[in-house]
């Protein structure tokens, strides 16, 4: 399984970036993609999820300003993430797991895929 995250950069306060993830090596059809981001010194936090049935869930943190989303071939994960705020500031990570989104309670020991990570530093 391999899975590369783009996108990240610096952007001002209330800007948007779009994460890119490109997956290949696992059964798309039964698995749960998600992003998850990381701030300095603070643990690793699940912040949306799509299931192979194409549902979706956000933290509420982030509802209403991120969007996950994948292609139609379900190879690339996207999150588009609008009306930045400092505090969105973060390593992101792209994610997979082998059970649905729905069992995995957005838990991280349920994750066994992760890509390098892509850093958004919102100023």
């Amino acid at each position: 399984v391999q899975l590369v995250e783009s996108g990240g950069g610096s952007v001002q306060a209330g800007g948007s970036l779009r994460l890119s993830c490109v997956a290949s090596g696992f059964t798309y059809s039964s698995s749960c993609m998600a992003w998850w981001r990381q701030r300095p010194g603070e643990e690793r936090e699940g912040v949306a999820q799509i299931d192979s049935d194409t549902s979706t869930s956000v933290v509420n943190s982030v509802k209403g300003r991120f969007t996950i989303s994948q292609d139609n071939g379900k190879t690339t994960l996207y999150l588009q993430m609008n009306s930045l705020k400092t505090e969105d500031t973060a390593m992101y990570y792209c994610a997979v797991s082998d059970s649905w989104c729905y069992d995995t309670g957005m838990k991280e020991h349920y994750f066994s895929y992760w890509g390098q990570g892509t850093q958004v530093t919102v100023s």
